[in-house]
């Protein structure tokens, strides 16, 4: 009977019902001229008004290519990393310092970017922080990394790797285990080295998680991080930091602006479907890899 097995996924599935898709109700009050004291059902309708004013806010554009430039270099760097890690720890031998780094690089992910963004603020100090301590002792001048509009995109993108790039290691060796040891032995005997069994042998083998781990990040493509850059950024680097989310929560807690706040999340939540269904076509078009 299949019975047993359908209870026990019910409480996963009621709970993607209640948190998932119950509030998905809610994105009428992006064509609303929302009222909290009125409601969902007693607030005005005032159609595409809330998109119209979104779009002629002069910081709009600047969010929206700031959330790309963060988002990509996060997605190409957050990609290269992981995978160049792995493919060096496959090569150590030793298991016991094997396992030692990878522990050592998957310890940040569970930290919050809360106490993440604690450190970094103190890492990074233009006054005490020990890199601008370093800096002044080889007689360069302190750099204010995080109140920076150059310094600032950089600064999101290497802390984001840093704290992710070891689970996406793990996930990249555990792809490494799926190849046939048989194929390397081949390699051996007709002579190929180290360098081109990895990418002849080991690249491709590798192929398949690196398209899914991709086409997953490109439906993220517009979310660059609120935890990381609410926790970091400052009014001085609006200018380069502001992404969408920000942008939304202050449309929406700061101002109370919750039609155009819910207006700007609509937004992001239909570019993000468009990306992610183009993304599942091109991996089946050109890796004739199905996701689903």
């Amino acid at each position: 009977m299949q019975l047993p097995l359908h209870l026990m996924i019910l409480p996963g599935l009621l709970l993607i019902l209640v948190y998932s898709y119950g509030p998905m109700f809610g994105t009428i009050i992006a064509f609303q001229d929302f009222n909290p004291a009125r409601g969902i059902i007693d607030s005005e309708w005032n159609g595409f008004d809330n998109f119209r004013y979104v779009m002629a806010l002069p910081d709009t554009m600047q969010v929206i290519w700031n959330t790309l430039v963060i988002a990509v270099g996060k997605i190409i760097v957050g990609l290269i990393v992981p995978i160049v890690v792995a493919l060096l720890l496959n090569e150590v031998r030793k298991e016991y310092f094997k396992r030692t780094v990878q522990t050592m690089i998957y310890l940040p992910h569970f930290l919050s970017w809360i106490i993440l963004g604690g450190v970094l603020i103190d890492i990074l100090s233009p006054t005490y922080g020990i890199v601008n301590q370093f800096l002044k002792w080889i007689g360069l001048e302190s750099i204010y990394f995080l109140g920076s509009n150059s310094w600032f995109r950089p600064m999101l993108v290497m802390s984001d790797v840093w704290k992710e790039f070891g689970f996406n290691t793990i996930v990249y060796l555990a792809a490494l285990t799926s190849i046939n040891p048989t194929l390397y032995e081949a390699a051996v005997i007709d002579g190929a080295n180290r360098w081109k069994q990895t990418l002849h042998i080991t690249l491709p083998g590798m192929a398949p998680i690196i398209i899914l781990t991709t086409t997953l990040a490109l439906g993220r493509v517009l979310d660059a991080g609120f935890d990381q850059v609410f926790n970091l950024y400052s009014p001085q680097v609006y200018e380069t930091g502001d992404i969408i989310d920000t942008f939304v929560y202050r449309l929406g807690i700061v101002d109370a602006q919750y039609g155009v706040a819910t207006a700007v999340g609509l937004f992001k939540s239909v570019v993000a479907l468009i990306l992610l269904s183009t993304s599942y076509f091109l991996a089946y078009r050109f890796a004739n890899y199905r996701i689903f």
